[in-house]
């Protein structure tokens, strides 16, 4: 049996938290989420530093761009320049709907941007086709 995928929903508005973690369970979507407040916290799980627990290679990061100490941009940077994490899939879900962050966000490599208050877009829809692409994916090793 294949390892669940671990999410890690880095964001440090709790109730965009909640709203995701609701989407998943009315979804029935089971995979374990460990939260994150900011990128600082968030490279923590990826690494396995300070006492928490290593996240493995097959994880998902969901990550807003606004958070305090270390902001979503910053972190992909750390990400993808750290040899043992840049492969990370990396999604960006927030509510900036700024250009700019759309561009750096894409030249960081994310595998999709998606707006948390987006009119007409239902939240709902988005977390089903995310999670409908990382059940089909390869994973690298």
């Amino acid at each position: 049996m294949i390892d669940q995928v671990k999410i890690l929903l880095v964001d440090d508005d709790k109730v965009d938290a909640m709203a995701v973690r609701r989407s998943f369970r009315n979804l029935k979507i089971n995979n374990p989420v460990i939260e994150a407040c900011n990128g600082i916290e968030a490279l923590e799980h990826l690494r396995g530093e300070n006492g928490r627990e290593k996240l493995p290679a097959r994880c998902v990061v969901l990550l807003d761009l606004n958070m305090p100490r270390m902001g979503g941009i910053e972190f992909l940077n750390q990400l993808r320049s750290d040899p043992k994490l840049r492969r990370t899939l990396a999604f960006v879900l927030t509510t900036s709907a700024a250009e700019n962050d759309r561009k750096n966000a894409y030249d960081l490599n994310v595998a999709g941007y998606v707006l948390k208050h987006r009119p007409g877009q239902n939240f709902i829809d988005a977390i089903s086709k995310l999670e409908n692409y990382w059940r089909i994916i390869e994973y690298p090793d």
